[in-house]
């Protein structure tokens, strides 16, 4: 007892103004930790809207990959196409389709997706039977334009490489020319065409989100209406990123995939 007497009055003080300091620090990050873990359960709250939409209505990242999709296939539908004819006989026809080509090759994104909205109809009329088109359907087609015009690029490409040989040898049999490229061209192009065709879909999927600049409830869209109606700004860079995460978990295993059919369709000039 007699120790604590030397010690002096500055001692005290500093031991005491320490405490008061471990005390406040403690609690400040007890508090932050509280306000992350409110944050992150706010963001896991609005996890279903943002992934599949309202109740009942199509919307969400759930509609990001329909688009995607569904412009997927029509691009290349029409992408093949519009390659083979950039190789046809008639000058005309390869000239339109390289036209075509180049055209939208070249045009933003953005602005054909307006395009579409805007010139495409809201509505169909069969007789007296009126079939609306919804928005995230001419979104979708707006999406396909670019995609068709690269995967035509990629057609041309790959029927390129095919070896002057396989043309001799389908001419020297008497094969039409639908018969060539059914039978014998496009088959072979399939594995030069499958790496830059997954690279372009996930291209897409990544461009999916300007849907929601033309008014369609994609996950963008849904997740600003969340943090509107949460009011919580602290909320904004969270949300985001749960976003980005749940993009990136989609699309990195395509990348992968990309990556391993590449090596295992590596094409040897």
């Amino acid at each position: 007892m007699k120790d604590f007497g030397r010690i002096p009055a500055w001692g005290v003080a500093a031991v005491g103004v320490g405490a008061v300091l471990f005390i406040s620090v403690a609690h400040a990050m007890a508090t932050a930790a509280t306000d992350q873990l409110g944050i992150w359960q706010q963001v896991w709250g609005w996890t279903p809207l943002i992934l599949f939409g309202p109740p009942g209505v199509l919307g969400g990242m759930t509609l990001n990959i329909l688009i995607s999709f569904l412009a997927m296939v029509i691009g290349t539908m029409t992408g093949v196409l519009l390659g083979i004819l950039q190789l046809a006989p008639a000058q005309i026809v390869r000239r339109t389709a390289w036209g075509m080509t180049q055209f939208f090759r070249n045009s933003p994104w953005l602005v054909l997706l307006f395009f579409a909205m805007l010139l495409l109809p809201f509505e169909l009329r069969f007789g007296g039977l009126r079939v609306p088109v919804p928005d995230w359907l001419k979104a979708t087609l707006g999406l396909a334009l670019p995609v068709m015009a690269n995967l035509s690029e990629v057609t041309r490409g790959a029927i390129r490489s095919i070896p002057e040989g396989q043309w001799e040898s389908c001419e020297a049999l008497g094969l039409t020319r639908f018969q060539t490229y059914s039978r014998v061209i496009l088959p072979q192009c399939v594995k030069r065409m499958m790496p830059p065709w997954m690279n372009w879909y996930a291209l897409l999927t990544m461009a999916t989100p300007l849907v929601s600049i033309v008014g369609v409830s994609d996950a963008v869209a849904l997740t600003r209406d969340a943090l509107a109606a949460s009011g919580r700004s602290d909320l904004l860079i969270p949300m985001y990123l749960w976003l980005l995460l749940w993009f990136g978990l989609y699309c990195y295993p395509i990348a992968l995939w990309t990556q391993r059919m590449e090596r295992r369709f590596a094409v040897i000039s």
